[in-house]
């Protein structure tokens, strides 16, 4: 097909040129004009572009799909644990009678307590040498002040009679008489730097509580507290027990408390209190506690049931037979027995005491099955 160039090409060329010539342009021109154009698709080609175009599409619906199914999953997680607190982990463990008696899992009942805020102490035993001194010197100078007054009355019933002493006598009588009542106010006096102003005796009086403590039956405890920890008066009690750390096994209760001298060497608040049935040796340092606040109700846990997991510390209970579900417990307040908590266990709940740390892994599924 010939173009409008190619008739103008024609008619100015055939005066000028020959028709052989003419003839061989004609054809040049119609190829040019259609090497111009672009050849139409095939149509496999346009069937496979509409394959690939639907294989991709389903692909992006899925992935999208598939985010949003994951992030409401993450949603709903984390809508879950915000709910559940510090409370049950899980449906727990189910053994058969087998199971439990091959892992060995026993438990306990939790036993309720009342528990009170304490302020920690330190406290030393003294050495019964020192009380026993000052136990002797009382005995010697009441010893001595009452046969000087007996001296004195004698002295003073024989006068006029027949038997009367001279006067020079009875002044020597009445003269150490005062002697000895003074030295035996000296004796009381410094016994009470000794041993405080008020203790459970009567001062000057040689009871079977002081001479207990002069011959060790009985310790005195000095104990200091730091400056501010008790805000009231004299504590009603105290706990003792040995250093060794913050949740002793074994503490004793002292019930007799009351004023002691400052300690030159540690500032802050001292007491005297009677230490009974402890083996506690003299001149031994102990941790001291006072009752500060009032008192809570609560529950015991066992200290072998608690078992660390997640950061946290857990122990299981035995909901009912054969199934043990594991609860968060609190461990801020250590008891001797074990820990005081107020939520979580109740008393009378049973509380596993041997084998907790083989339910948690079975729980977790990093224990084996028993043969």
């Amino acid at each position: 097909m010939l173009t409008t160039r190619s008739i103008g090409i024609i008619a100015w060329a055939r005066d000028r040129i020959p028709l052989q010539l003419i003839g061989a342009l004609c054809l040049a021109s119609s190829l040019l004009a259609g090497c111009h154009q672009s050849p139409p698709p095939a149509a496999g080609a346009k069937e496979a572009g509409a394959k690939e175009a639907g294989t991709k599409d389903p692909a992006g619906a899925k992935g999208e799909t598939g985010a949003k199914d994951e992030a409401g999953a993450k949603d709903e997680a984390g809508a879950k644990d915000e709910a559940g607190g510090k409370e049950e982990a899980g449906a727990g463990v189910t053994l058969t009678p087998e199971q439990i008696e091959k892992l060995g899992v026993t438990t306990e009942a939790a036993r309720s307590i009342d528990y009170t805020e304490e302020t920690a102490g330190y406290g030393v035993v003294v050495a019964h040498e020192t009380i026993a001194q000052a136990a002797a010197e009382l005995v010697t100078a009441q010893a001595t002040e009452k046969q000087s007054q007996s001296a004195l009355s004698r002295a003073k019933r024989l006068s006029g009679t027949p038997g009367a002493v001279s006067a020079d006598v009875e002044e020597t009588a009445a003269r150490q008489a005062a002697v000895d009542a003074a030295a035996l106010t000296l004796t009381i006096q410094r016994m009470s730097s000794t041993l405080g102003l008020n203790p459970p005796w009567k001062p000057g009086e040689n009871n079977a509580t002081l001479q207990d403590l002069a011959g060790g039956r009985i310790k005195l405890v000095r104990v200091t507290f730091p400056l501010g920890a008790l805000s009231g008066g004299i504590p009603a009690s105290l706990r003792a027990a040995h250093i060794g750390g913050s949740k002793p096994d074994k503490s004793w209760k002292m019930t007799k408390v009351w004023d002691a001298p400052a300690d030159p060497n540690v500032p802050g608040r001292s007491f005297f209190a009677l230490l009974k049935g402890s083996d506690a040796g003299e001149g031994e340092r102990l941790l001291v506690w006072a009752p500060i606040g009032e008192s809570v109700a609560g529950v015991v846990v066992p200290a072998a049931a608690a078992v660390l997991s997640e950061g946290k510390y857990w122990c299981y209970l035995e909901k009912k037979t054969g199934t043990f579900v594991r609860t968060e417990i609190d461990t801020a307040r250590p008891v001797p027995a074990g820990y005081f908590v107020t939520e979580g266990v109740a008393a009378g709940d049973k509380v596993v005491t041997t084998a907790a740390g083989q339910l948690l892994a079975r729980e977790s599924n990093s224990g084996s099955e028993p043969d």
